[in-house]
């Protein structure tokens, strides 16, 4: 395929002989004898070079490469200039011009260094793809990696873009579910209708109730009037139920009606409003283990459970570290207008080993602090102690025999109880650190019932 090339000189003998020289030349070449001439074939058919002489009646060659570099800001333009010229068209390098002859030149030469710039032309063309490509392997919908764990969930959301089922997402907290709901929806034929978030362990059972089904006027103190649930303004699209292992049992006998029958009905009222909703489930608790303890009803699981995702910890998918960093240090230079470099090598060596208890939501978290507190022009170098394990000593530490060994509640507890030592005693941090809520934590911590 020839790439096109304008040769703009007011001289009809120079592009006669312009046109003889790149006969057998790779490129296609159409003379002009004026800048608007040029400029108006430019709008039908862009160039990829244009070679243009700097003195010319009406608009000169500066004029016509401003005006074509606005259009085509890849152009490559070759100026022609003479002797007494030379400081202008150097002038126009400055402002954009690939290269520039001087008269007189050879003709020979000049097809030469077309031929150079149209090389240059396919190599920037070439980069820019490559780095689309890599742009689109490095992030799919916000999910940032290549490891094949997440190409398998990739592969799995590109499988029902045109089919409306349900999905739960399993996975530890801050491994990115609710990233991976946003991509379901973002990916559907229905991506221009609501997706609607609710945390289900954010709010009481009542609470929740109202905000999922609505209320009718008067249907309890201070319901002064009626309102529209969450599921009813997000009918026709998507709801992310995060943490859905914490509802109660009458609130999942209540929901799995709404996933049975397509039908609300608000709190207080008696005509059941009928909705069309897709739901995406997460939780970070195993809904089957669950079930065999009586703690989540089969009939809501199996109702929901079309699709299961399971999310890898960051721990399992350690080679996409470096990805995540560099793209947490883009985004917080941004926010923050810091001039940061990235962090040393003994930083991501630190970054490689550690396990990772609070998943990409911690890893996000360090970042920015570092990001925020960051030095101009110099390496950033990550506090030890940020990301110094917890459970190295204290909660791994296991007796040699059967005897003795903690169930899976005390486990749990000491584990959370080394996360908070770690912090000082702090519950937002250690919440933030283990990925999960302030009553969540709260509650986890509650002495185990024998």
């Amino acid at each position: 395929m020839t790439a096109d090339v304008y040769f703009v000189d007011d001289d009809e003998k120079a592009g006669e002989l312009f046109l003889r020289f790149s006969k057998d030349a790779s490129f296609a070449a159409s003379v002009f004898r004026n800048a608007d001439d040029a400029i108006a074939a430019f709008t039908e058919c862009p160039a990829s070079v244009v070679v243009t002489d700097l003195s010319m009646p009406g608009r000169d060659g500066l004029q016509l490469m401003q005006e074509l570099l606005r259009m085509a800001p890849d152009l490559a333009v070759i100026m022609i200039t003479g002797f007494a010229t030379v400081d202008n068209a150097i002038e126009a390098m400055k402002l954009g011009a690939e290269d520039f002859i001087r008269k007189p030149y050879d003709m020979e030469e000049l097809v030469l260094l077309v031929e150079r710039c149209l090389d240059n032309v396919r190599i920037r063309q070439e980069n820019r793809l490559l780095k689309r490509q890599l742009d689109r392997e490095r992030e799919y919908l916000g999910m940032i990696g290549k490891s094949p764990a997440l190409k398998a969930i990739q592969g799995i959301i590109e499988k029902i873009t045109d089919v409306r089922c349900h999905v739960i997402i399993e996975g530890e907290s801050g491994t990115g579910k609710e990233l991976v709901a946003r991509a379901i929806h973002e990916q559907s034929l229905d991506a221009d209708k609501p997706f609607v978030v609710i945390d289900c362990g954010a709010m009481t059972e009542s609470l929740l109730e109202s905000e999922l089904f609505g209320h009718e006027k008067g249907a309890f103190t201070g319901a002064a009037h009626s309102k529209q649930g969450l599921l009813e303004q997000a009918s026709g699209g998507t709801v992310f139920l995060d943490e859905i292992c914490n509802i109660s049992d009458a609130m999942q006998v209540k929901l799995l009606r709404v996933v049975q029958e397509n039908q609300v009905t608000r709190v207080g009222g008696l005509k059941p409003v009928e909705v069309d909703l897709r739901f995406v489930a997460a939780t970070n608790r195993n809904l089957e283990q669950m079930m065999a303890d009586g703690l989540f009803r089969e009939d809501l699981y199996h109702r929901l459970h079309v699709i299961k995702i399971r999310m890898p910890a960051l721990r399992e998918r350690k080679d996409d570290i470096p990805m995540l960093v560099e793209n947490f240090i883009r985004q917080f230079s941004d926010r923050y207008h810091r001039d940061v470099q990235a962090f040393n090598s003994q930083s991501m060596q630190l970054f490689m080993s550690y396990h990772w208890p609070g998943n990409i939501r911690e890893l996000k978290n360090i970042v920015e602090r570092h990001v925020a507190l960051a030095e101009p022009g110099k390496p950033m170098s990550v506090d030890e102690s940020a990301i110094c394990d917890p459970s190295a000593d204290s909660v791994t530490a296991m007796p040699a025999g059967l005897h003795g060994w903690p169930d899976l509640k005390t486990l749990e507890q000491n584990y959370i109880q080394a996360v908070l030592d770690h912090v000082g005693g702090n519950r937002e941090r250690a919440a933030q650190l283990l990925g999960i809520n302030k009553s969540t934590l709260w509650r986890k911590l509650k002495p185990t019932s024998r």
